[in-house]
Formats: C-alpha cells, structure tokens, sequence
C-alpha cells in the first residue's frame, strides 16, 4: 500500500471523528458545545488535508475514486459511532448496505492503477 492510501484512510476516519463532534455538540451546552465545535473544526481540517495529499505525490489517487473512498471510510466509521455512541439501531438492511459499501470501496481501491 502506498503512502497516498495511508493518507486516504487516516482522512477518512478523521471525517468520521467531524460527523460524531457534530452530534455531540448537538446534545450538549455551554463550555462542551464549543469543545466539540473545536474538535469538529480541527477534525476537518485534518481530514480535508489528508484527502488533499492523497490526491498528490508520486503514486496519486485519482480525484473520483480518493473522494469517494474517503467519503465511503466516514460513513462507514460515523455508522459504527453511531451506533456505539448515540445508541442508533441495528438493523439488517442497514449492516447490509454498509457491508456492499465497505465490499464498493475495497473494489475501488483494487481497480484503481497504482
């Protein structure tokens, strides 16, 4: 694996650590709203960094595939958070339309030239 999948895959989870810093700040108040805020802000920014490296360098990610794995890693990630975290359901169609997304996005990385 190259060094831009590792950036992309760091990305995407960091995407998922915004999604969640959203929520929580939704159900909070006063000084830990702002913490979140924050957390959400350095979590973008992060995330949005990584996806620009992946983009770059020697082996780069084209920019529909790199967009749409990173993407894909924060569902993913905010979906098992969510469930951790915000108690969201499970559900069969749901585990089963995050499986066919999690087996969309290793097919994009195995047909993606190197």
């Amino acid at each position: 694996m190259n060094i831009n999948w590792l950036f992309l895959i760091i990305g995407g989870l960091f995407e998922s650590g915004f999604a969640v810093s959203l929520g929580k700040a939704q159900q909070s108040s006063g000084i830990e709203r702002w913490v979140w805020l924050v957390s959400f802000a350095i979590c973008v920014s992060i995330s949005m960094w990584l996806l620009y490296l992946s983009m770059g360098g020697e082996k780069p990610i084209p920019v529909g595939t790199a967009y749409a794995v990173w993407a894909g890693i924060g569902a993913v990630f905010s979906v098992i958070l969510g469930i951790i975290l915000f108690s969201e359901p499970i559900t069969f169609w749901r585990m089963a339309f995050l499986t066919t997304l999690i087996i969309s996005l290793v097919g994009l990385q195995i047909v993606t030239p190197a």
